[in-house]
């Protein structure tokens, strides 16, 4: 569920890969390498309980091998594009995948469940370094601009096929190999990427005047972190009550929020400028992202959840029965493309949210004993909403920030969808609680369905007011 553009608005220019063939390798390559990281944010969930069983942990240990991969993504999206400008897409492409591959291995040989959790966090910082390299790197590869919108769009149209891809084969793995293989499957693809990369993608000229904002990042980290542990930590209320390391997670949290704001007005080249804020329609659209994915995240592993540990289906049945979550979200972002190319962002923005919302409430009727049918709809209306929504909030954060600056817009949107799926897993894992106990679980399942449904009906109130229409839109313009 995400997208990104370049970290600069007018790169140096530099060699580029010849024409033809090669250049369609590069693309190929940069789309593989893409293709690993939308797949890690899904092929996981289907293995979770499989996961829990053989490693001994509880719920709040796999909502750790989720949220480790998107927090440490999201703290360290906006740095990774500034590391890339100044040392090289190209190097920072293969130093990513390179990792890539490595904390994969670590996960799949995984002792216990905090080897696993710190490989992740490894993971996630891995993908945060790909994630702008390769699209810099496609952007420069194809500089022309009708070849350039053809080639971004192949990149997200196989960004986007990893979200239906992940349940199915995750399931697929996990029924034939065990969860193991879930990460181990990587290796031979990042070891092609990285001698294709190596061969056939050309060097890019560092830009040395951009500069690093290491403490943004790192009190990002500690504040998201906290703010998720706090969550988590939460789900064990009413069983441990309120403990000291709540309460101190709590605090941290509060802490490093303030010292992130606090030094991002003083700091040389902030992270994220606070300036930003001041623009309603950026604001707005960003909030909505970080709803989006605190709601499809989040979902996606309650479901799953759902699906194996009350209803008890095996890893590859419950990963087909997520398709109709997320084929709509693959299949509807050319069609969503082309609403907003012509009536803007805001209508397929309320829709989304609408159809969303509807799915959401919908879990309200579902059961320990529902049949699948009944769950169907429900999967349905979030994914219909995700994929009206994915492609609207980044266009819709793209024309409210600064006109200069879009890598930082979209990078802003990157992070707050990421963060937002970060906060969703721990949150609504937090409501459900464990799926051992299938009544307790499932009207923990209709308490988040109700969350959610009047969470994204807020994002309709936000959406109206901040997200400017087509003829607003126009005028402004």
């Amino acid at each position: 569920m995400s997208s990104s553009h370049p970290s600069r608005t007018a790169p140096k220019p530099g060699p580029v890969a010849a024409p033809g063939g090669r250049r369609g390798i590069v693309l190929g390559v940069m789309c593989a390498g893409m293709f690993l990281v939308q797949l890690d944010v899904t092929v996981v969930n289907v293995a979770l309980p499989h996961i829990g069983a053989d490693l001994h942990t509880d719920l709040a240990g796999l909502q750790w091998v989720v949220d480790s991969y998107t927090i440490v993504l999201a703290a360290c999206l906006l740095a990774a594009g500034v590391v890339g400008d100044r040392l090289g897409h190209r190097t920072i492409a293969v130093a990513g995948l390179a990792l890539f591959g490595a904390s994969s291995l670590l996960c799949g040989l995984a002792p216990g469940i905090g080897w696993l959790v710190a490989a992740r966090a490894v993971q996630g910082l891995a993908a945060a370094s790909l994630l702008p390299s390769t699209l810099a790197i496609v952007t420069r590869a194809f500089p022309e601009r009708a070849e350039q919108a053809r080639a971004l769009g192949i990149w997200a149209g196989v960004s986007a096929l990893a979200l239906p891809t992940g349940p199915v084969l995750g399931g697929l793995l996990v029924t034939l190999a065990g969860w193991r293989a879930v990460f181990l499957i990587n290796l031979p693809v990042v070891v092609a990427a990285v001698v294709l990369t190596l061969r056939r993608v050309s060097r890019d000229e560092p830009d040395r005047e951009r500069r690093l904002d290491p403490l943004g990042v790192a009190t990002a980290a500690l504040a998201l972190t906290a703010l998720t542990s706090c969550a988590i930590a939460l789900g064990r209320l009413g069983r441990l009550g309120l403990s000291a390391w709540t309460a101190a997670a709590a605090l941290a949290a509060v802490v490093a929020a303030a010292a992130l704001a606090w030094w991002e007005r003083r700091a040389p080249e902030p992270m994220f400028p606070p300036s930003l804020l001041s623009r309603t329609g950026f604001a707005g659209a960003n909030a909505v992202a970080a709803a989006m994915n605190f709601v499809g995240i989040g979902m996606v592993f309650v479901v799953t959840l759902y699906l194996q540990g009350v209803r008890h289906h095996t890893a590859l049945s419950a990963g087909a029965m997520l398709l109709p979550l997320f084929l709509p979200l693959a299949l509807c972002a050319p069609f969503t493309g082309r609403l907003v190319a012509r009536a803007g962002p805001r209508p397929p923005m309320i829709a989304g949210l609408a159809l969303g919302a509807a799915g959401a409430a919908w879990l309200l009727l579902v059961s320990p004993g529902s049949p699948y049918g009944v769950l169907v709809p429900a999967l349905l209306g979030l994914g219909l909403g995700m994929g009206l929504l994915t492609a609207s909030v980044v266009a819709a954060a793209l024309r409210a920030g600064p006109p200069s600056r879009p890598g930082l817009s979209s990078g802003v949107n990157n992070t707050a969808r990421q963060a937002g799926g970060a906060l969703g897993v721990a949150v609504l894992g937090a409501v459900v609680q464990d799926p051992s106990e299938p009544l307790r679980f499932t009207a923990g399942l209709h308490w988040a369905g109700a969350l959610s449904a009047l969470l994204w009906l807020a994002a309709i109130v936000v959406t109206l007011r901040a997200v400017p229409g087509a003829e607003e839109a126009g005028a402004a313009g």
